[in-house]
């Protein structure tokens, strides 16, 4: 019933809202089906109103930090909003599916995905006779590969310039998950979408893990004081988890914010050795003033900056060497045991509250505060 429902759904939206709209610009010829169109721009509708209607009024309820203003989250929400309105699908239906459709279009490659000779229910056939079971296998694969990437963005030096745009808020809210260089955003989509391809994963399918990914990731950079318990935090993401991998460096312990890198399983965390728990909040951003400066722009200065790094990093040989680097003025690749941490830029958590560092739930609330 539920499908059906969807299904009407979408079908009403694409002749009443995105059919229309190609018509006018003279696109319907170029963009795709507006079936998977309006799919998307459902989709999207729905991540967007899961993140306003719940996770913002918990962030109310029971935040990590109390901000005297949410200033700095105004430019995540904008970002939000144009990445999952605006230019996903212009992307995807407006530059990918033409230039799909000229060199042949969709029907020259195999009908059925699970025809890759690397596809799961190739080797396994009988799994075609449980799709959540199989749904299942493919998610934890795409959450292994995630894992590893994300290291990988902390690791190199041209991917981190990239990639501290994401890390360089000073306030780490909901809205937060999609704040991200363009060119970061689609090396990560085309390694992805790869994995999927080699697993022999349905369209519509893949569609459902980036959107299980993505609302948990909303979810878990929510500024909110909630784990998930001694068990369950051994298992999934919790926003306490992935608060600690925002964390500024603590110059007196340096190498404990490279930590937490899960999307949704904490369990690759765990098997790796790179999980923390037991640990107070602390203030989240970088604390080198090359990548906080982004904290004074807005949505084509934070792009301007992540380029300028990307550049700095990508044409020099220290940009391809393994290991954490902070930018010079002339945004040349320094490693941090070069420099002196106690001078990057810090500041101070404002808690909502304080209590024991304990990972079993809504953290104890008492009545008084200090900074970490």
């Amino acid at each position: 019933m539920m499908s059906e429902l969807w299904s009407h759904l979408v079908s009403w939206f694409a002749s009443h809202g995105v059919l229309p709209v190609l018509q006018f610009l003279h696109l319907e010829g170029l963009a795709g089906d507006p079936n998977d169109i309006s799919a998307s721009l459902l989709i999207a509708a729905f991540q967007l109103c899961v993140i306003g209607l719940i996770f913002r009024p918990l962030e109310s309820m029971v935040p990590a930090e109390k901000w005297e203003d949410r200033k700095l989250t105004k430019v995540d929400f904008q970002y939000t909003v144009m990445m999952l309105v605006g230019i996903f699908p212009i992307f995807s239906f407006l530059i990918l599916t033409p230039i799909a459709n000229y060199f042949g279009g969709p029907d020259t490659g195999p009908s059925d995905a699970s025809a890759s000779p690397l596809a799961i229910t190739h080797w396994l056939p009988w799994l075609k006779q449980h799709p959540w079971l199989l749904f299942g296998c493919y998610y934890v694969i795409y959450d292994l590969v995630y894992y590893w990437m994300h290291r990988l963005q902390h690791a190199l030096p041209w991917w981190w310039a990239l990639h501290s745009m994401h890390h360089s808020t000073r306030q780490m809210s909901c809205w937060t998950n999609d704040r991200g260089s363009l060119i970061d955003g689609f090396i990560q989509s085309m390694i992805l979408a790869c994995v999927g391809i080699v697993m022999g994963v349905e369209p519509e399918q893949f569609a459902w893990l980036v959107l299980i990914g993505e609302l948990v990731q909303n979810f878990s950079h929510a500024n909110v004081r909630i784990a998930f318990g001694p068990v369950f935090n051994r298992l999934f993401v919790s926003p306490k988890f992935h608060r600690l991998h925002h964390m500024l460096v603590d110059p007196t312990r340096p190498n404990l914010h490279n930590c937490n890198f899960g999307q949704v399983f904490s369990i690759w965390d765990v098997i790796f050795g790179t999980a923390l728990y037991n640990e107070p909040l602390r203030p989240t951003g970088v604390g080198d003033p090359m990548v906080d400066d982004d904290n004074n722009h807005g949505l084509v200065g934070l792009h301007w900056n992540a380029a300028k790094r990307f550049w700095g990093a990508v044409r020099r040989p220290a940009g391809w060497k393994f290991g954490e680097v902070a930018f010079g003025p002339d945004y040349r690749p320094i490693p941090v045991d070069q420099l002196d941490l106690h001078g990057l830029a810090h500041h101070v958590l404002q808690p909502a509250h304080t209590s024991e560092p304990a990972d079993n739930g809504i953290d104890t609330v008492t009545e008084s505060a200090t900074t970490a």
